[in-house]
């Protein structure tokens, strides 16, 4: 049968080469912008926050570099003020997911276009997705105007980065790719992007968290972060990603850390009635079982396999289910509150993954593939 769907690209530049920050400064002049706020976070970002200066020369007007896990708003608010005090004509993001949701956030708020240049695999340099935490609730949008202009992946950024951190972003990036297999919006061509994330991945993520130095291996991570990003900003989020802000809007956990905790289990959850999608999670990873491999490989990484090591409080579940749920209103895929409890239950306790039933779920559905 021919497929029907509809395909629409966003616009989005990438450069991609070693030592591509070097081209920063070009990127700024195509966009004939003048003064640039830097937006920097995290320890994999200092040095090369120093190389950039240097680059940019008289373009720099200022820098903020108290980016956040969530973009906490009043961080938010903060950045946007200093973007306007200096006259910021555009801004440039450098570090990892934090950096680069602070920087569109400060681009949703002060209309300017924004450069991201990422140093970890959280892929959402690739996505118009943006949003900000405010009294214990993340909240999210999707806008064209916070999609970065430029993204300049620069894969000697991330070589010495340490494992956990190479670790924990890169299942965020694995994340991306399997719910855009999952999500409502999937369609062939996002299919084959996030397949082709997922396999750099899985394959690229043992080889650094080995050897930090890898450079190629580095190199390969990024690039399947890339088509994450691309393939979940077509695709859509869903139950994983809708769980994942809930829980580190609503309890300040890592972020990262938590999208490697709970992707066994989210997948665990979709794939009773997710059953198309879950043949290329299977090819993908190369299992039978996918919710048990992710977690072998949560375990192979030697990242947490429980919400409680990243101090969620049991406490609380009850709560944060209740608030999934309420985020995951007309989602296909989310059966009822109760699936939602066990999931984060045995998240919680880092129990193996257990998949849920027919019997359980409702009659099996999948993402409509054409």
């Amino acid at each position: 049968m021919t497929p029907a769907f509809t395909w629409s690209a966003f616009p989005s530049r990438v450069v991609f080469a070693a030592r591509a920050l070097d081209h920063v400064p070009d990127e700024v002049d195509r966009l004939e912008r003048q003064r640039v706020l830097v937006i920097g976070g995290g320890a994999s970002a200092r040095g090369a926050l120093e190389r950039l200066r240097e680059a940019l020369g008289a373009r720099w007007a200022g820098e903020v570099r108290d980016a956040a896990p969530h973009v906490p708003a009043g961080i938010a608010d903060d950045a946007a003020r200093s973007a306007d005090e200096i006259g910021a004509d555009v801004l440039v993001s450098l570090g990892g997911g934090s950096a680069t949701g602070l920087g569109k956030a400060v681009a949703q708020a002060c209309d300017l276009p924004l450069i991201a240049v990422p140093t970890t695999y959280s892929g959402s340099e690739m996505t118009p997705i943006w949003g900000r935490t405010s009294e214990g609730r993340k909240q999210t949008w999707s806008d064209v105007r916070v999609l970065p202009r430029t993204v300049v992946y620069d894969p000697e950024l991330c070589v010495g980065m340490p494992p956990r951190l190479a670790a924990a972003s890169g299942m965020n990036a694995l994340a991306h790719c399997l719910e855009a297999l999952w999500s409502a919006g999937a369609n062939p061509i996002t299919t084959a992007l996030a397949c082709e994330g997922g396999r750099r991945l899985t394959d690229g993520l043992p080889r650094v968290t080995g050897d930090p130095n890898d450079l190629d291996s580095h190199a390969s991570n990024l690039l399947g972060a890339c088509l994450a990003g691309v393939a979940l900003a077509q695709a859509g989020t869903g139950i994983h990603h809708g769980t994942c802000h809930v829980l580190g809007g609503g309890w300040n956990l890592p972020h990262a850390e938590t999208h490697a905790v709970l992707l066994p289990h989210s997948t665990a959850l979709a794939g009773a009635r997710a059953t198309d999608a879950m043949v290329d999670v299977r090819r993908l990873l190369g299992a039978g079982d996918p919710p048990v491999a992710l977690f072998a490989l949560l375990q192979r990484l030697r990242l947490p396999t429980s919400l409680s090591a990243l101090g969620m409080p049991e406490a609380a579940l009850g709560e944060a289910a209740r608030r999934v749920m309420q985020a995951s209103q007309g989602d296909p895929l989310v059966p009822d509150e109760d699936a939602i409890r066990r999931m984060l239950d045995d998240a919680f306790f880092g129990r193996a993954p257990r998949a849920m039933t027919l019997a359980e779920s409702a009659p099996a559905l999948g993402p409509t593939r054409g």
